[in-house]
């Protein structure tokens, strides 16, 4: 993967280097017809992801999760989007 940045005075101007440069860069690919990809932030998700932690940590949260009343799925949520 490719970086791209933009050293400048002030992080104002900064911005507006990088955000200059990508515009270049995404013109010279669509010139040379390659794909360029999706913004992260034009991406839709599905809200469902698989996490794998140790036995013990699941334990755990489980524990968390029937004291507190409520599910597994809550309790993770929960924790993730602190």
């Amino acid at each position: 993967m490719t970086s791209l940045s933009c050293l400048a005075l002030t992080p104002e101007m900064a911005l507006k280097g990088v955000r200059n440069l990508v515009a270049e860069v995404v013109s010279d690919m669509e010139k040379t017809g390659e794909a360029v990809p999706e913004p992260i932030a034009c991406r839709s998700y599905s809200g469902k992801f698989m996490v794998r932690i140790p036995p013990d940590v699941h334990r755990k949260l489980a524990f968390q999760a029937a004291e507190s009343g409520v599910s597994l799925n809550r309790i993770a949520s929960s924790k993730l989007s602190r």
